[in-house]
């Protein structure tokens, strides 16, 4: 997909610099670098789809056991 993203003109130099270095396109080295920023935040991602149970005594996967737990008695 494309986008249009505005980068100060020194970040744009550094860019071009290393995709030159790299022997990869200026689009690539974008996207690697996106890539690489995800891949560091990760736990930020996923922290925040897991919210709710971030103040909690079980995790999720005993919550539902003792649940289950409860239907057998």
């Amino acid at each position: 997909m494309r986008t249009i993203i505005d980068l100060p003109d020194n970040e744009l130099k550094a860019v071009k610099a290393l995709a030159r270095r790299h022997g990869i396109s200026q689009a690539e080295a974008i996207r690697r670098a996106v890539r690489d920023y995800l891949a560091n935040r990760r736990d930020e991602l996923d922290g925040e789809a897991f919210g709710l149970w971030a103040n909690r005594e079980h995790d999720g996967l005993a919550y539902q056991q003792a649940i289950r737990d409860e239907w057998e008695r």
